[in-house]
């Protein structure tokens, strides 16, 4: 009998008279060929003889080969949780669905409950508020650094309150959060640090990869990340090493192989967190494609971001002689950024006295794309259903509101050519000098 794996409780039962299959239903050689044209986009008679070429190859394939015993939380998750380890210098990392599901764990970790009070930044994505949210936590915004986009450390220590019982610093566009402010007001106040690292893998802050440096670290890997697992998944690191077995089964509704019930394969057993809390699992299981596919593109992370900054580095050559503009910080020794996104800053005394969205505008005119994803949080229409005053949290964060409606926006900074780079720029320039002429 095959050997039993403790990560799923659907093995195959190996060599037996009537097997248990742990996949229903296997994928044909026609099954795969849709899936390579799918990810080998292509039109006219060459794609179409390559593919019929291809197609033969792989009919021939089929006669010789077998399908994989597993589609999900087997050796091809296991490998790229290794190398996530082994990367980040961390031990235990878990392979998630995404990273919002990395911030529910961490959450239910550290006990989160109606009424505690969680200190998010007042722009980042919907995601990293969404757990507590959904649970009745209360939600405190911390204005950001003008400079960076970041939570500001020094809102932050005004904001905390007996009740608050987490902080989710945000890594904004792979830019680095100045942790060390923060993990001391969390030490000083037994406060949970989950770190949003989304934008993250790949960066340092002070030597330390972004997302080992809080209590926990949740990165994302959607379609529109550094790297991806074919188009979605997530990684969570902790510092809690007690907790990775737990973390682990987390994954998959705490199913525990440990211990069975009578004439069962298994038992569920409560997650242990801080201060002792039990708590359930939810459903968060990788399937051994997505595995396969973070491994890949971890072996050129370093190349991804290596061609990220030199395209940043263009960019600060052509608009730092700009008086109108400040141009992406492309960190030092101890910050170490991953490029995610190209923020520019413009001032608007000194456009014309006309703001970022005017530049947005004739931008867009010009042909390049601009995208307004990040704003502040508590806009949304949800914040003010749940009872908030958006009027009244704004007030506390004037760099958030000036940043966003007036002085910040965003760019890629992948996939580019030299020429869309050079386009990129010289519209730019020429919308600032527009601006300064009235225009």
């Amino acid at each position: 009998m095959g050997e039993k794996k403790a990560s799923d409780f659907r093995y195959n039962t190996g060599e037996t008279r009537v097997p248990w299959a742990a996949v229903g239903e296997n994928y044909n050689a026609e099954d795969v060929m849709e899936f390579i044209k799918f990810l080998m986009v292509g039109e006219g008679k060459d794609y179409d003889a390559a593919v019929a070429a291809v197609a033969e190859k792989i009919a021939e394939l089929d006669k010789v080969s077998e399908a994989p015993a597993k589609l999900s939380l087997d050796k091809e998750v296991n490998k790229a949780e290794q190398m996530v380890d082994k990367y980040l210098n961390t031990e235990g990392s878990t392979f998630l669905t995404n990273c919002t599901a990395g911030f529910e764990i961490a959450g239910k970790w550290c006990g989160l409950k109606a009424g505690d009070e969680v200190i998010v930044p007042a722009i980042t994505f919907i995601a990293t508020m969404a757990y507590p949210l959904s649970i009745g936590c209360k939600l405190v915004f911390a204005d950001v650094d003008p400079k960076t986009l970041n939570m500001d450390p020094a809102d932050v220590a005004r904001k905390i309150t007996p009740n608050t019982k987490a902080i989710y610093p945000v890594h904004m566009g792979g830019y680095p959060v100045d942790m060390d402010p923060i993990m001391k007001l969390a030490k000083e106040h037994d406060i949970t640090v989950i770190e949003d690292a989304a934008h993250g893998f790949g960066g340092s802050y002070k030597g330390k990869a972004l997302g080992t440096i809080g209590d926990f670290g949740a990165f994302s890997f959607h379609e529109v990340k550094n790297i991806t697992s074919f188009g979605e998944g997530g990684i969570l690191c902790t510092n809690h090493p007690e907790f990775i077995g737990d973390m682990k089964r987390c994954r998959f509704l705490c199913t525990d192989f440990s211990q069975h019930i009578d004439k069962w394969l298994y038992d569920v057993t409560p997650a242990t967190g801080k201060g002792g809390v039990k708590f359930m699992g939810n459903n968060f299981s990788t399937t051994e494609i997505q595995g396969l596919g973070l491994q890949r593109q971890l072996l050129r992370i370093d190349d991804i971001i290596a061609k990220r900054r030199a395209a940043a580095e263009y960019l600060n050559s052509r608009l730092s002689a700009c008086d109108a503009l400040t141009v992406q910080d492309l960190g030092n020794d101890d910050i170490k950024p991953t490029f995610h996104l190209y923020c520019l800053e413009m001032d608007p005394a000194k456009a014309g006295g006309q703001d970022v969205q005017v530049l947005k505008a004739k931008l867009a005119q010009k042909g390049v794309t601009e995208i307004a994803h990040f704003g502040p949080l508590y806009r949304y229409e949800i914040i003010k259903d749940f009872g908030y005053d958006q009027d009244a949290i704004a007030a506390t964060c004037p760099n958030c509101e000036e940043v966003f409606y007036k002085r910040y926006t965003h760019f890629p900074l992948y996939g580019l050519t030299q020429e869309q780079l050079e386009i990129m720029a010289d519209a730019i320039l020429e919308s600032i000098e527009e601006m300064k002429e009235g225009k």
